[in-house]
């Protein structure tokens, strides 16, 4: 039988300080690639569980379950890239860029992509369709505007995660609440306190900084260019829209994301073949490789030239890294023991939500996959809610606004490497832009030092302060 033991908090921090200083010292100083930073601190975390009296074996099998944690979302890497490579096939992508660019103005493009993005996360519950689709599309937009594409994908980033975020049929949403011991919609009604009034924010944010981009500073010249490059590469249609409606009505209907993919991938090869009158083999082999062609134009051949399975093994292998890190983390105890001694010290509802907020990033940063780091900082923080006579609900919000929001500013996380594998921009680019994931925590603590929508549970001696009648005791 193993003898090991639990770190001390010393240990854990320094285990955690040196993680943290080989991704600061080696991606943002030295340019290292993130990958082989990953693989030293894995290396790195092992000797850590060594010296604890972990075996080789258990901490293989440690990496080995924290990267079966992230399976299912290994299935979507790869159908993205199938999904983007089909729809460039079948010209729904160029065609969507085309009619976009006659119905939406560069003055409200950034709003509106926040829209778009809010609205489709929220009715298919999903960030990564969102950006895999929609993202994209306005990336192809907005290169044909001339508007950044970092903050494109700023817009795109905040309205995929506002979805997520509050959608009930989000995996996220819904891991939150049970993990936390909280009734779904409970939770949901309670991050509208904080995240509706942020939103707004957000949007006058995008509109302030969209009104750079009037149509006197966009050339319409420049504009029409890319429509007509478009136009003489590509059949445009309005049955080009098929595969993504197809996408879009089998996720309201609550199909399995791999089933509506795989669909809205047959339908997009039906069009390749009899509208865009594409080979079945190089239909089939863009799937592998990508689509690829030269339009004539520099902008269009940035948009076009992408997608495919190959596009997706580095983020997929990226993420293998920082689950198996996850994975070895997790099972010393490591980050347990980090916040041991803290608990103790939490005395006021502030500190709390601040340091239950601080543990979602920590433990997104450390184990690279947002699902691990809700249930973990939930397990965490759970009896401490208790003790301080909070509902769950509390507890689940504090955990999304930390976890949820932070997954995707982080470069090694399955995230934040799946919206660089699909929209190719880096995150560290288009983190500056992320308007909602930054300001949600910021404007929560802010309402909980003034006490708003601080939820206690109902006794005798006290009502909860701001207590919504649509949310009871639970």
């Amino acid at each position: 039988m193993e003898n090991s033991k639990q770190p001390s908090f010393l240990h854990s921090v320094i285990c955690f300080g040196g993680i943290i200083g080989m991704i600061i010292t080696g991606l943002i100083v030295f340019s290292v690639p993130i990958h082989v930073i990953i693989l030293i601190a894995i290396i790195w975390s092992t000797f850590h569980s060594k010296y604890l009296g972990y075996s080789f074996q258990s901490i293989k099998t440690a990496m080995n379950k924290g990267i079966e944690h992230g399976l299912s979302a290994m299935y979507i890497f790869i159908l993205i890239g199938v999904v983007i490579a089909a729809y460039l096939e079948s010209g729904t992508i160029t065609s969507i860029v085309y009619y976009s660019l006659d119905l939406i103005s560069p003055t409200v493009f950034l709003p509106a992509s926040l829209l778009i993005c809010s609205f489709m996360s929220l009715a298919v519950g999903t960030s990564w369709g969102t950006v895999g689709t929609a993202g994209v599309i306005l990336i192809g937009v907005g290169s044909a505007m001339g508007v950044p594409l970092p903050i494109v994908a700023g817009a795109v980033v905040s309205g995929a995660t506002f979805g997520d975020k509050l959608s009930p049929v989000s995996d996220t949403t819904n891991l939150a609440a049970v993990s936390a011991g909280t009734d779904l919609y409970k939770h949901i009604n309670s991050m509208l306190y904080t995240t509706i009034p942020t939103y707004i924010l957000c949007l006058i944010l995008f509109g302030f900084v969209g009104m750079q981009y009037s149509a006197d500073t966009v050339s319409r010249e420049g504009v029409e260019a890319f429509q007509a490059a478009i136009a003489s590469n590509f059949v445009v249609s309005i049955w080009s829209l098929l595969p993504l409606i197809v996408l879009l009505v089998l996720s309201l209907r609550k199909a399995p994301a791999e089933v509506a993919m795989v669909s809205s991938v047959v339908a997009a090869f039906i069009l390749a073949i009899f509208q865009q009158d594409r080979i079945i083999v190089d239909f089939l082999t863009s799937l592998q490789t990508g689509f690829s062609a030269d339009t004539g134009h520099a902008g269009l051949n940035t948009l076009v030239n992408r997608g495919g399975i190959m596009s997706m093994m580095e983020t997929l292998s990226m993420t293998l890294f920082a689950l198996a890190l996850g994975g070895v983390l997790e099972n010393g105890g490591f980050l347990k023991a980090l916040l041991s001694g803290l608990l103790d010290r939490i005395k006021s509802v502030l500190s709390l939500m601040f340091a239950t907020m601080c543990t979602g990033i920590l433990a997104c940063c450390s184990m690279g996959e947002s699902y691990i780091s809700i249930i973990v900082t939930s397990q965490l923080f759970k009896k401490k809610y208790q003790e301080m006579n909070l509902k769950p609900f509390m507890l689940s919000r504090s955990v999304e606004e930390s976890t949820t929001m932070s997954s995707p500013l982080i470069p090694w996380s399955t995230a934040g490497a799946f919206y660089f594998g699909a929209m190719g921009i880096p995150v560290l680019d288009y983190l500056p832009y992320t308007f909602l994931n930054l300001l949600n925590p910021i404007v929560s603590l802010i309402m909980t030092f003034f006490g708003i929508a601080v939820f206690k549970e109902f006794t005798q001696k006290s009502e909860p302060k701001h207590r919504p009648e649509t949310i009871t005791s639970s």
